[in-house]
């Protein structure tokens, strides 16, 4: 019997070596979990039941056990390696079938989508085609590298300080080339249904005591500008055209009636009689002056308090009775008080010496661009911008990814802009020491696990996501050093055993 309890201890000896060597092997594998062997005496039973001073039959090992404690977190500054700081496991699918892992190495395959060092699949939620996020349905994880279509503008914000104390301007009439005929101005970025970016300009002109008009251009010119400006210059491209043609095409090209035409045609018809002759580049030269010198126009109010009064005097789309817009009415009045821009033709500015704004073809927000300025006061500082922003924007290229605590994952784009991709989600387990390993730093589902609980991170007790980073094995080298040096004694005092036994053997053999 004692040469099967030798055995046994030779055999367990064995095992404890090969958990300590497979830990040392892994100490640099990320995700590692080391193992612990487990094990238990073992003693014979009869039918008649044991005694009490039964001796022991030899050892067991009864159980190779994972240890699941937190690994150090490593920063690698590469975006898609993730680490789990807590608990939980992340899940890929291999073809259907999933497992579980800590290891983070993930990239992206030659079709967007998430996957780890093995080309299994990431999981998570994934987004539809307007970029909603699917809390529903766990599937693989894609990147979407198209470039992001342009937006356009469609609301303004604007918080504004006008100067109580400025004067009405010592010259008139207004032009934006001339600051003694306006108070103050400013500018920001618009965008049309192409991604082009136009500059809208507002020239504020003090009128009176808490009275300002607030005059405004796109690209430097009257929101239908480029309409006149681009029939001009193709009427002048034309073989034979005379200045004529060239205003009549510019004239045809505006609403008739509007303001717009109407100044075109008093400024520029008195110049095709002048001597000497002009010719076709200075009519169409007039044509641009008129747009360039022809604002839209707001008047605007401030009570006693220095806070803007409601805007009157514009097209009331809920008035009563109702009344139709005409070609003048620029500006709409909301229900809450903001004004919303309801015509622009957007425009480029040619080649041309100097550049003016011509047609470029694409169009406004179909809803217009709502300017929401009930912010904006009259008091005794400095002309100031506080605040302004704008929701339009233009194309974007893929230019980076990030990913929150949470899992979820943005694209950032170079406009500025950045989008949902969809969101990890982890795994947890009631028992998880029932997984069952499998290899390559994963586990599977078994029946002493429990169904997995899948949540995204930092939900319940699972842990937060770090990006660019990895978690390192939660092997620690010394204890295994000192574990190997154990097992090695153990091995060696089995065979002792054995060998003692195998000498008092041959005594016995030797008895005559």
């Amino acid at each position: 019997m004692s040469f099967n309890i030798g055995l046994s201890g030779l055999r367990a000896a064995t095992k404890d070596l090969n958990v300590t060597g497979n830990n040392i092997a892994n100490a640099g594998t990320a995700g590692f979990k080391q193992s612990r062997a487990e094990f238990s005496d073992v003693y014979a039973a009869s039918v008649l039941g044991t005694g009490k001073n039964q001796q022991g039959s030899g050892v067991l090992l009864s159980n190779v056990s994972q240890l699941f404690n937190q690994g150090n977190i490593n920063y690698t500054q590469n975006a898609l390696d993730l680490a789990i700081n807590g608990n939980g496991f992340f899940q890929v699918s291999n073809n259907g079938a999933i497992s579980y892992s800590r290891a983070g190495y993930f990239g992206t395959d030659n079709q967007g989508f998430i996957v780890d060092n093995f080309g299994y699949n990431l999981q998570g939620y994934a987004t539809d085609a307007n970029d909603q996020l699917q809390t529903g349905q766990i599937s693989n994880l894609q990147i979407k590298t198209a470039s992001q279509d342009p937006k356009p503008s469609s609301k303004i914000e604007q918080s504004f300080n006008l100067n109580s104390t400025s004067n009405v301007p010592p010259n008139a009439p207004f032009s934006p080339a001339d600051p003694s005929t306006y108070t103050s101005s400013t500018s920001t970025n618009i965008y049309d249904t192409q991604g082009n970016a136009h500059t809208f300009t507002q020239y504020f002109v003090k009128t009176g005591p808490n009275d300002w008009q607030m005059n405004t251009l796109i690209d430097g010119a009257h929101p239908q500008a480029g309409r006149a400006n681009e029939a001009a210059i193709e009427a002048a491209k034309a073989g034979g055209a005379t200045p004529a043609d060239i205003l009549n095409s510019a004239l045809a090209s505006l609403d008739d009636p509007s303001d717009f035409r109407t100044r075109m045609e008093a400024q520029v018809t008195p110049l095709l009689g002048a001597t000497p002759a002009p010719s076709n580049e200075d009519i169409v030269a007039a044509i641009t002056r008129v747009g360039a010198n022809s604002p839209i126009s707001l008047n605007l109010s401030f009570d006693s308090a220095g806070k803007l009064k409601p805007i009157t005097g514009i097209y009331d789309p809920n008035a009563t009775p109702p009344t139709t817009p005409g070609a003048d009415d620029f500006w709409s009045l909301g229900q809450d008080g903001t004004i919303n821009l309801r015509q622009w033709t957007p425009s480029t500015l040619n080649d041309g010496k100097p550049p003016v704004p011509i047609a470029n073809g694409a169009l406004m927000s179909n809803t217009g661009i709502n300017l929401d300025m009930r912010t904006a006061t009259q008091f005794a500082s400095a002309f100031a911008v506080n605040a302004v922003a704008q929701d339009g924007y233009t194309t974007g290229e893929l230019a980076g990814i990030e990913i929150d605590d949470t899992g979820m994952i943005f694209a950032r784009y170079t406009n500025g802009q950045s989008k949902v991709q969809g969101q990890l989600v982890l795994a947890d387990f009631a028992n998880v020491q029932g997984l069952t390993p499998v290899g390559k730093t994963q586990w599977v589902q078994s029946l002493a696990s429990g169904e997995p609980v899948r949540n995204p991170g930092r939900t319940g007790t699972l842990g937060a996501i770090q990006a660019g980073a990895l978690e390192d094995s939660n092997v620690e080298l010394s204890d295994q050093l000192v574990n190997l040096i154990v097992a090695q004694r153990n091995y060696q005092a089995n065979a002792k055993t054995i060998e003692t036994e195998s000498a008092i053997t041959q005594t016995i053999i030797n008895l005559r």
